[in-house]
């Protein structure tokens, strides 16, 4: 079990590794569009988000305190889902099924980061192939 966890930490992390690079060495042009979706401070939301996402990646995928990585992910794509994919606001129908279809994915990997959140906190000193255990107890 401590390898198909582990395998499913790195294919769960890649996304956000990559593109936390993106966010903080594209920052002005990330930051553009993100200014395009009205969020305040672009730029350095933008490379906030950057930090973010490579700190919980990779906590998530050396497993060093992976439940608070889980959690940084978490928190992450909720707020991103409902600021940079508000489908709701969209007037043209092609325009509101992609960023539906977005809106849709961050919530369905917020979701995995809540239940690997779980299952770290819960289990974690039992997984194996982490360098911490958790730092939450929910036992």
């Amino acid at each position: 079990m401590d390898v198909l966890v582990l395998i499913g930490r790195i294919l769960f992390v890649a996304l956000f590794l990559s593109s936390g690079v993106a966010h903080l060495s594209q920052t002005k042009q990330m930051g553009a569009y993100a200014a395009s979706k009205g969020v305040p401070a672009p730029v350095p939301a933008t490379a906030l988000s950057g930090v973010v996402m490579l700190l919980g990646g990779l906590s998530v995928v050396l497993g060093v305190w992976a439940d608070l990585g889980a959690l940084l992910l978490a928190v992450f794509l909720f707020v991103t889902a409902v600021m940079m994919h508000p489908f709701w606001k969209e007037t043209d129908a092609e325009a509101k099924q992609m960023e539906m279809i977005q809106f849709l994915k961050d919530l369905s990997l917020c979701g995995a980061a809540l239940m690997l959140l779980a299952l770290f906190s819960f289990a974690g000193h039992d997984l194996g192939l982490t360098l911490t255990g958790p730092l939450f107890d929910i036992g």
